[in-house]
């Protein structure tokens, strides 16, 4: 087995079109990624298969292209835009006498220099172990198997099996400590809710604008730059809106092709602002060629982590970069904005945003008279923690009659998973578009 270095930056990378055209895009977005981790790329190495070598990934003959120009070039490492298996990174490691990377790694490795919080860096650790924990015999490959005769008995698979545990431990308790993070958290959304501030996620693919349009909005002074996964660590932000209004804006982690899936494990308790959030901005880079590619992509992920139904406006960005390309607003045949073209860059169309942000929670603004009887507590209870309760006073029998206004999305949910909800709900309607949310009940 070849020796490891102790440091690697130049790297040969390597992509294959796998039962697929080639992709010149996808290639510029791997050879980011590299660039994004630090890598020096001193060679590029493409190709086409119609499925992957079980043993090497890429083939004998590509394997000793690969190795060429790993010697021509002096690199350190090889890195792979696929996920390999570990069986395939361990028999390429001995053919290319150089250190494997697959795409998994590569993304973990950009995630663990991004991190600054402790929540950060605990859900990048316990990515990592998890991806780890598959690969643990390619550090004891002396150790893999019992040998027999005096004085080659050693341990055997008893080194792995400890290995094994000491990082199952290790997953244990960070699991403990982000159930902690994530109860903090909850205690934050809900803290949020009593106070009646929706919150409002900003979504998108890598690179797509996020943190920029996030600091023109709020001037919060989140490190934003032209590189992929320039910010890891989630951020909230007060912002004022046009009606005297607010709501909470969220800018998250951003989403790639292909997403590690231990990095979405890992990840779910900030990606919990998502999921619950009254109305996601979903960020797309309108001058990049594969902007539907990337729009579908996040759209996955979003299924993936439960956030396909919640509201979504999309927000075409770096429209500076189009040409004869103006902010302006689209919307659906009843009103609601579907899209604003805008540069967060330059500013121009960021108002847009602002009062469609203003339009869509008076639209979705529902407003409800209830009648609540002397055993109705718990619900006025439950009304006290989703609501915005404008009028409760007791009536004659003993209960209560109370003016509520909430979230759409909310009202449906009570309306479902609540039969007495819908029982002591008189009818009503939206609260207007015209009609601010601090005045009384209509």
């Amino acid at each position: 087995m070849f020796e490891r270095p102790k440091t690697g930056e130049r790297a040969v990378l390597v992509r294959l079109a796998v039962g697929a055209a080639a992709d010149a895009e996808a290639l510029r977005e791997f050879e980011d990624l590299a660039r994004s981790a630090g890598a020096v790329a001193v060679a590029v190495i493409t190709g086409s298969r119609r499925a992957p070598d079980p043993r090497l990934f890429v083939g004998e003959g590509k394997a000793d292209e690969i190795r060429a120009a790993i010697e021509a070039q002096g690199a350190e490492l090889a890195i792979f835009d696929h996920a390999l298996s570990p069986s395939q990174e361990r028999n390429l490691e001995k053919r290319l006498q150089c250190r494997v990377l697959d795409r998994t790694g590569l993304i973990l490795d950009i995630f663990a220099q991004r991190a600054r919080s402790f929540e950060g860096k605990l859900q990048v650790e316990l990515a990592q172990l998890r991806h780890l924990a598959t690969r643990l015999v390619r550090g004891w490959t002396h150790l893999e198997r019992q040998r027999g005769g005096i004085g080659l008995r050693g341990p055997g698979e008893t080194q792995l099996e400890t290995d094994r545990r000491l990082v199952g431990e290790r997953i244990t308790r960070l699991r403990q400590r982000l159930e902690h993070v994530d109860q903090q958290r909850a205690h934050g959304r809900k803290a949020r809710a009593r106070a009646e501030v929706p919150t409002v996620s900003l979504v998108g693919y890598t690179n797509a604008g996020k943190s920029t349009l996030f600091n023109r909005l709020t001037t919060a002074g989140v490190y934003a730059a032209d590189q992929l996964f320039a910010t890891l660590d989630p951020t909230l932000r007060r912002l004022p809106l046009d009606d005297g209004g607010a709501i909470v804006l969220a800018d998250t982690v951003g989403f790639i092709a292909d997403l590690p899936h231990e990095l979405v494990a890992a990840f779910r308790a900030t990606l919990q602002e998502t999921t619950e959030a009254g109305l996601l901005l979903h960020v797309i880079d309108a001058a990049s060629p594969q902007r539907e590619h990337c729009r579908q992509e996040v759209e996955a992920v979003l299924q993936q982590i439960g956030a396909a139904d919640v509201p979504q406006i999309q927000v075409l960005n770096k429209i500076d970069l189009l040409d004869d390309a103006a902010p302006r607003v689209e919307r659906d045949a009843e009103g609601r904005v579907q899209r604003i073209w805008l540069s967060a860059q330059t500013g121009a169309g960021v108002d847009l945003l602002v009062a469609a942000l203003t339009d869509f929670f008076h639209r979705e603004a529902v407003r409800r008279h209830v009648h609540l009887g002397p055993n109705d507590a718990r619900l006025r209870a439950a009304l006290f923690r989703t609501a915005r309760v404008l009028r409760d006073e007791t009536n004659a029998a003993g209960g209560w009659e109370m003016d509520v206004e909430l979230p759409r999305r909310e009202f449906e949910r009570l309306r479902k998973s609540d039969p007495d909800f819908s029982r002591v709900c008189a009818d009503g309607a939206r609260a207007p578009r015209s009609l601010p949310l601090a005045e009384g009940p209509p």
